[in-house]
């Protein structure tokens, strides 16, 4: 083995152009995926207090949003829906001319080559902000199941390229899967939020689409965020019930369980930057306190390095710019 002198490990360092040569992990716009917020209305364009740089928009400012990720060769966009009424059901998930529905067909005519994931999740639309239906004060896992799979059909039938329930009930994988494929949509993939944990990192967006809990909070059914063998149990859990892709949420705080998902399993692997790893950012880059260009790369290279395939980020859109450029 060689050893200094004869070793310098320096000499593939010199200049950009051997950087990048030798360097292990590549970030490319395609590895990434852009959240929008559809809210109701019309010709609105309003930046989210907590997430600078990202905002609410209504269905018919869609297409220019679009429009741009498809010129910076971001491959897909999220959809989280924000409406005016509420109920304890989540009723408004499942209307056929809901906010998400319309904004999966704008979406899909202005630009057909961009993949549509939507989220599915009743959180967004129940007044008591949990993620299911509520029976005797607790989040009823089985009862809320039956509306998830309607909501995924909804937007399947809308044009939806991909479906991602994110709200860890358990068996919703198998649920979602089996009600597409009964219903003609066997060929739409699953991105399953399969290890979400219940993290302080979701504070931005709970401000976005006011899913703030009324009550208690989701640490019943999200994951307790110490724990990795858990994680590894509900992603494989979750493969076996017909998820196409998996992902691990937040990302940033959870390097070391995105890299054991990466080893343990062959499937595609999604990671979610989440709304405060972004926000953290943009606060000290606002204060000068660090280049948030350079911090922002790092990070999602830090994230595409620990095994991720794909990463769903608010940075997404300047990324993409900054690497084209």
């Amino acid at each position: 083995m060689s050893v200094f002198p004869e070793l310098r490990m320096r000499r593939l360092r010199k200049s950009p152009a051997l950087r990048s040569l030798v360097r292990e992990s590549q970030l490319d716009a395609g590895d990434l995926v852009f959240p929008l917020f559809v809210v109701e209305g019309k010709a609105i364009k309003r930046e989210i207090d907590a997430m600078p740089g990202i905002f609410h928009f209504s269905v018919d400012r869609l297409a220019a949003e679009v429009d741009e990720l498809v010129r910076l060769k971001v491959p897909a966009v999220l959809l989280f829906g924000v409406v005016d009424k509420k109920d304890e059901r989540g009723s408004a998930a499942l209307d056929p001319k809901g906010v998400v529905q319309r904004a999966v067909l704008t979406i899909k005519k202005a630009a057909p080559q961009m993949i549509v994931i939507t989220d599915i999740c009743l959180c967004e639309y129940t007044d008591h902000g949990h993620c299911g239906l509520i029976a005797d004060g607790d989040v009823d896992n089985d009862n809320t199941l039956p509306l998830l799979a309607a909501m995924a059909l909804s937007h399947a039938s809308s044009g939806a390229d991909m479906v991602a329930p994110s709200d860890m009930m358990d068996g919703r994988v198998m649920t979602i899967r089996k009600a597409l494929d009964a219903n003609g949509f066997s060929r739409i993939p699953i991105l399953s939020y399969a290890a979400k944990y219940a993290s302080a990192f979701y504070g931005p967006f709970r401000e976005a689409v006011g899913s703030a809990p009324r009550f208690g909070d989701r640490r019943s059914y999200q994951m307790d965020p110490p724990n990795v063998r858990e994680a590894l149990r509900e992603i494989e859990e979750d493969i076996k019930e017909g998820a196409d892709i998996v992902m691990v949420k937040p990302a940033l705080a959870y390097l070391d369980v995105i890299r054991r998902a990466r080893d343990s399993f062959n499937c595609p692997l999604a990671a979610y930057n989440v709304s405060g790893e972004y926000a953290m950012v943009k606060a000290a880059a606002s204060r000068g306190w660090i280049d948030g260009k350079k911090v922002t790369l790092e990070i999602l290279g830090s994230i595409k390095r620990a095994g991720a395939d794909i990463i769903i980020s608010y940075h997404a859109r300047e990324a993409a710019a900054w690497l084209a450029a």
